[in-house]
């Protein structure tokens, strides 16, 4: 059976909860494995860091990630230098891989747009925080590419909560019909803030819901970067060379799980069971992949504190790059909204830079 021509209640794994492969490894070479181990790790540090500086009051509102690391590093590691991702809110990991500096994901929490400018040479779109309308644009920017006859792969990431918007629908159906490059990546960790996975459909699964637009839906273990990995690389590789009457188009579900709040304004405990979250973290893709490393000799003691050491010091750095910038003006939140004001931004900013020329800042402050 091949790795996406499955039935979509047929979830992909390629590593048990222990580490122990249960499927086919994927052909990657030892560096490379041991890169996504790192690279996973320092999302999980990253992610920790991040947590810690909004509770001190060093950062404003952060999704955190803990959990997802396995999907999004092993989806990321399977796009080609020339592929395209479309981020939701939560894919600092993914980011990390393609490029994206450490500095401008914690700039853009902190409140500065330009932590949201990216790089020329980084094929990535900015963070879209409205759910699902970043799935429209991945389509759209897939059509083009097929227009322009480009060899590129456009993968767009979304939450499960996001398959209940229009947007979601619109944009897999047009995929489908105009056969676009697309892998579509719903990271399906069980909760849209405080709504169960229940609540949002009653398939089955959400990777069946592909065959109403006429492609392929895979569901894979998103605890599971190798698995993930597989599923994506080859969905990578048929949105650019399909085989004949073979869709481009693909629908993957992570089936995964985030440790802690949707965002740090949210308090998962009034809604979630603490037990619920002790069962999901047994199957942790970060020692889930450091034990096959280890049984496979590709990861030693020393090695696992070089990378410990390492990835430490890259945060630090990275926090200390970011709070050297001065705080942006309140003033700026009018600058990006349109690449020129309109008539009513404008005015807006007007507006706000009359009452702040009469408060101050106390003017804007709670007590």
């Amino acid at each position: 059976m091949s790795v996406l021509q499955r039935d979509p209640q047929d979830m992909l794994r390629v590593l048990d909860e222990g580490g122990e492969p249960v499927g086919e490894v994927p052909d990657l070479s030892d560096d490379e494995l041991v890169t996504m181990y790192r690279e996973m790790y320092l999302a999980r540090h990253f992610d920790t860091r991040a947590v810690s500086l909004q509770r001190q009051g060093r950062m404003g509102t952060y999704p955190p990630l803990s959990g997802q690391e396995g999907a999004q590093i092993g989806s990321a590691f399977a796009l080609d230098e020339e592929d395209w991702l479309f981020p939701s809110y939560r894919e600092h990991g993914a980011a990390l891989h393609r490029g994206l500096p450490l500095k401008r994901t914690l700039l853009y929490w902190m409140g500065h747009e330009k932590g949201n400018r990216i790089p020329d040479d980084v094929n990535m779109f900015p963070v879209a925080v409205p759910i699902a309308t970043q799935v429209l644009h991945a389509t759209g920017a897939a059509w083009a590419k097929k227009l322009q006859d480009e060899d590129a792969a456009v993968m767009c990431y979304f939450g499960d909560g996001a398959t209940s918007e229009g947007d979601f629908h619109e944009g897999l159906n047009f995929a489908g019909v105009f056969d676009t490059p697309n892998v579509f990546f719903c990271n399906n960790n069980q909760w849209a803030i405080s709504v169960p996975r229940e609540r949002q459909t009653a398939s089955a699964t959400i990777a069946q819901k592909a065959t109403a637009y006429g492609f392929e839906g895979v569901q894979v273990d998103g605890m599971d970067p190798l698995a993930v990995y597989a599923a994506t690389r080859a969905a990578v590789e048929k949105a650019k060379n399909p085989e004949e009457g073979e869709r481009r188009p693909t629908l993957i579900e992570a089936v995964q799980y985030r440790f802690g709040a949707h965002t740090t304004a949210d308090d998962p405990t009034v809604y979630r069971d603490t037990d619920e979250v002790e069962e999901w973290k047994k199957k942790d893709p970060i020692p889930r992949l450091e034990k096959f490393l280890r049984n496979t000799g590709r990861l030693d003691d020393e090695t696992v504190e070089a990378i410990e050491s390492s990835v430490k010091d890259e945060v630090a750095e990275a926090i200390e790059a970011a709070e050297s910038e001065p705080r942006p003006e309140p003033s700026e939140m009018f600058s990006d909204v349109f690449a020129e004001q309109t008539p009513e931004i404008r005015a807006q900013a007007e507006a706000f830079a009359e009452m702040y020329e009469r408060h101050g800042d106390e003017g804007f402050l709670r007590e």
